[in-house]
């Protein structure tokens, strides 16, 4: 069986704690029936505990939870929380004891990695926190793999996150051996000596409408774009749900490859088109394609974000190896040419687009203001040689048409 579920803890032997997503209501509903029920402190009277007894606990964020008790040590008790499965050392007083809602079987499931075994047979403490940060509290898809002995076991599983093996993934850091691995090479996300290439988006069909957003201008006439995914899904075709729900899954690809960055190589193949991840000025890592090196000493690398359109001089420090899953996404930017204007003949603008001087600066801001942040739709018109469209506004007219009235551009018919 095939599931999503959130990691709610990892345990100090390496146990992971999940809850399948089709439990969250369930949970939610018992979590406010606890509440209404159980107010205030916990227990003030004294009380003999006893190992394995239910109660409820008061966390520090002032909910209660379900728990049991796993050890009795004078005033402090250590207890599970079993819809959580973390273990915390708790004073008697945030403590309740109770035979409410012990039918209900604990929500988080406890799991062990399938065939994987840690280095030395046990999870080290390295290795433990790093699962910690690395799946607390995300979303994950669990392979159900074997069944404990005992309804209490641990279930085996293979878990991904953003399309990676999780034990393929901690083999490579060193942290276990993993019997079934067969999927590191498969997924790739340490080879640099293959020359892979991303895929290109589909396209609506000419003469079709639908809606855009603009991320990035080269000059008025020259932009990329991308299908705009926030549309009600019922009114798209087929090619525009796709391409949304690519998106939607490149860009949850693309949070864990951020998280787990720093064990990618850095690049040292530097042949044009390669495919590759790029840190940009917020810090965080984008797919992208090397273009050309600009400079030798130190080494800089021209390279353009395939899913926006833009460009950036780059430092190798800021260009790592791509996991090779993250190509199957087709590149959501698109350059298109647009089609109904010329730049004007009579423009006496005297700042010019240095890459294109046919174009003034003015030109090119007043498209931007027309464009940027803006409700847009687009037709296509021809896909050869080139890609080009109508652009209409969110008035929809021609977006162009602010640019004729200001002298900074003429139709083209």
């Amino acid at each position: 069986k095939i599931f999503q579920a959130v990691v709610s803890c990892i345990g100090g032997d390496g146990t992971i704690y999940i809850i399948p997503k089709s439990f969250e209501t369930a949970l939610n509903k018992l979590m406010a029936e606890i509440q209404n029920t159980f107010k205030g402190l916990g227990l003030l009277i004294p009380y003999c505990w006893k190992k394995g007894e239910a109660c409820v606990v008061r966390g520090s964020d002032t909910v209660w939870y379900r728990a049991k008790i796993v050890e009795v040590s004078g005033s402090t008790l250590q207890v599970q929380y079993i819809d959580r499965g973390y273990i915390e050392s708790i004073p008697q007083c945030h403590l309740y004891p109770t035979t409410f809602y012990t039918g209900i079987p604990p929500f988080c499931i406890p799991c062990q990695l399938y065939k994987t075994l840690p280095i030395g047979n046990f999870w080290q403490q390295e290795a433990v926190e790093y699962l910690q940060e690395l799946l607390k509290n995300e979303e994950v898809e669990i392979h159900v793999k074997e069944l404990p002995d005992n309804p209490w076991g641990k279930l085996s599983i293979s878990l991904y996150f953003g399309g990676m093996s999780l034990s393929s993934f901690m083999a490579y850091q060193r942290y276990c051996v993993a019997e079934d691995c067969q999927d590191i090479q498969k997924l790739g996300v340490f080879e640099g000596d293959l020359s892979p290439s991303y895929l290109l988006q589909p396209l609506p069909v000419p003469g079709e409408t639908f809606p855009v957003t603009v991320t990035h201008l080269v000059s008025p006439k020259e932009v990329y774009i991308c299908l705009d995914s926030s549309e009600n899904l019922t009114k798209r075709s087929a090619t525009e749900r796709s391409a949304s729900c690519d998106s939607e899954s490149l860009s949850k690809a693309l949070k864990w490859c951020n998280k787990i960055v720093k064990t990618l190589p850095h690049l040292t193949n530097f042949k044009k088109e390669l495919p590759c991840l790029a840190e940009y000025v917020d810090g965080l890592w984008y797919r992208a394609k090397l273009l050309s090196i600009t400079q030798l000493v130190p080494v800089q690398i021209l390279v353009q974000f395939v899913d926006y359109g833009t460009y950036l001089v780059a430092p190798t420090s800021r260009l790592r190896h791509i996991p090779c899953h993250l190509l199957k996404y087709p590149v959501q930017a698109v350059r298109v040419l647009l089609a109904g204007f010329r730049p004007a003949s009579d423009d006496k603008n005297v700042e010019r687009i240095p890459y294109s001087p046919e174009w003034s600066l003015k030109a090119l801001w007043t498209m931007v203001d027309c464009v940027e942040g803006k409700r847009l739709s687009a037709s296509i018109l021809t896909v050869s040689p080139e890609v080009t469209i109508s652009l209409y506004g969110d008035d929809k007219n021609l977006v162009h048409l602010k640019l004729i009235e200001m002298g900074l551009a003429e139709l083209d018919q």
